[in-house]
């Protein structure tokens, strides 16, 4: 089971989500905050796996409420919904610790997926915007991909390729037909090859090779139909 915290300002929106959580057999709605100091407090007192946060919110922006998360409670897995598409947004909450980052316009499925890849330690960005991740890596002072070289395999190319596009260990497993520690030796090998330290490195590199514009059009992603029962 998930343990998922809500915060945004708008009533309507929150009430989406927690009808939408509810509706999720593998989630559990743990609390709702509309303003910043509020989200805090929840998540300093339930400890959620994931928290999902507005970036505009009352008396404390979602970006200083991620940095503060980070420092008390850097078990809780930040994910951004926003209405905000511009890369100065993206690139302050990648820096600020967010694990996800999905779009208020995106179908109701996308919110579910990204709640899921992020509480199983995966990087999730909107396809609509993961294209900026790119542009984001000079100014975060992370490794260029242009600069990063090639020489994975096959199979290490395909494990990094499912990672940057924010698909868990288990469903590149499931996906590849090999086991979830075949899938963690592909990745550390890959990421030792290109100098990548952080999920958010893989998702930069990603973007970088177009693996994150092939969401637009792949239907067939692990987890794209919430409903379809995978793992």
């Amino acid at each position: 089971m998930i343990r998922v915290a809500l915060s945004d300002d708008h009533p309507i929106v929150l009430a989406g989500m927690k009808a939408l959580l509810q509706a999720t057999p593998d989630m559990d709605l743990v609390g709702e905050a509309m303003t910043g100091k509020a989200a805090l407090e929840l998540m300093r007192e339930e400890r959620p796996d994931v928290a999902i946060v507005d970036i505009s919110m009352p008396d404390m922006t979602g970006i200083d409420l991620a940095q503060q998360l980070a420092l008390e409670c850097p078990s809780v897995r930040l994910l951004a919904l926003t209405v905000h598409e511009d890369r100065t947004y993206l690139q302050a909450m990648l820096a600020a610790g967010a694990r996800g980052y999905l779009l208020k316009r995106s179908a109701a499925e996308e919110l579910v997926r990204a709640i899921r890849a992020v509480a199983e330690g995966g990087l999730f960005l909107d396809p609509a915007i993961a294209g900026l991740a790119l542009s984001c890596s000079a100014s975060l002072g992370q490794p260029s991909p242009a600069a990063a070289g090639d020489g994975l395999s096959p199979r290490e190319q395909d494990v990094l390729r499912h990672t940057a596009r924010g698909l868990s260990n288990k469903e590149i497993a499931y996906r590849l037909e090999i086991s979830t520690k075949t899938v963690e030796t592909y990745k550390a090998r890959a990421t030792e090859k290109l100098g990548l330290r952080t999920r958010s490195d893989i998702v930069r590199y990603g973007a970088g090779q177009g693996w994150l514009k092939e969401l637009e059009t792949d239907d067939s992603t692990p987890g794209r139909n919430a409903s379809d029962g995978r793992p």
